[in-house]
């Protein structure tokens, strides 16, 4: 045996002791944070989100300014994720931006006025012939938004590491989210959140330039796609519309299952070590989507309607 042979088979069995000893070791998520910061311990602690409702300059946006204060939504994404341990304070804002964007940079959330009433104005004036409502489609589309920057921060916070795509990640996230916060409400907000992509189901061949896919997000309908493939996924019976209303190919139905299995093994390995479980029980419990109201009665109808 050489002596180039028996130093290679040196290092393979430092390896595996290493590896052998990091699976032997499971860490708590105040360990982990020492692996990265040595004696300098963060405080990692529930209930660290603020919001912000900035008000805009534009006219234009005072509408959409009125409504936000109105209907607090950003209270609501607070409680959702109050549950989250963090090292420090995070903001979630809302604010004139000049473009219809989206963002996280740390340590702020910034959702655009402009982005929210372009929301408003690609919701359906009333239920769809799909059933949809404005609420489940404004609701839908913002917490898909949110809970995707919420990704963002957290990935970035926690250190949690990422072999895809941040973007990608991102989705990911926030569809396990929007599937795990409410059973009831899951369908209503996924059906909201794909209305987004309405008007790609007009076009099935879509003609693009080559440099459209070196986007960092996905195309529109691969997106679509793969939040419709997680959440039937994680419940077949729960999002069968999703098959019946072609909002997912049948083709790839029978790898979903496997795909949702992968985002919520990640979840439970990488997220819910940081998650206050009391206070997840308390969210897992409310329903996050507003009651439809319910039709008028026969009586209250116009003698001529009835």
């Amino acid at each position: 045996m050489t002596k180039m042979t028996v130093a290679a088979l040196a290092l393979v069995a430092i390896g595996v002791g290493l590896l052998s000893s990091f699976h032997g070791r499971a860490q708590t998520p105040q360990q982990n944070w020492s692996t990265f910061l040595g004696d300098k311990q963060p405080d990692l602690q529930p209930n660290r989100i603020s919001v912000d409702y900035e008000q805009p300059s534009s006219a234009e946006l005072q509408p959409v300014y009125m409504v936000m204060m109105r209907r607090r939504p950003l209270q609501r994404v607070r409680e959702i994720f109050s549950p989250l341990r963090l090292p420090l304070e995070l903001t979630v804002r809302t604010k004139e931006c000049g473009v219809s964007n989206a963002w996280y940079q740390r340590p702020t959330i910034t959702l655009c006025y402009e982005y929210l009433r372009e929301m408003e104005q690609m919701a359906p004036k009333e239920t769809s012939p799909e059933g949809i409502t404005p609420v489940d489609a404004i609701v839908g589309q913002f917490l898909y938004t949110a809970s995707h920057e919420m990704g963002h921060a957290v990935f970035d916070l926690l250190n949690v590491p990422l072999f895809g795509p941040p973007e990608a990640a991102a989705d990911q996230f926030a569809a396990h989210v929007l599937v795990s916060i409410g059973k009831q409400d899951a369908p209503r907000l996924i059906e909201g959140a794909a209305y987004m992509y309405k008007e790609y189901f007009k076009n099935p061949t879509v003609t693009v330039p080559v440099t459209a896919f070196a986007d960092v997000h996905g195309a529109p309908m691969q997106r679509l796609y793969n939040l419709t493939c997680l959440a039937y996924g994680a419940d077949p019976n729960l999002f069968s519309y999703a098959v019946e209303k072609n909002y997912l190919p049948k083709n790839r139905v029978p790898g979903c299952k496997t795909e949702w299995a992968e985002v919520d093994f990640a979840f439970h390995q990488l997220i819910y070590p940081y998650v206050d479980q009391k206070l997840l029980d308390d969210v897992l419990s409310k329903s996050w989507v507003p009651r439809r109201s319910a039709p008028p009665r026969m009586t209250d109808l116009p003698q001529s309607v009835q």
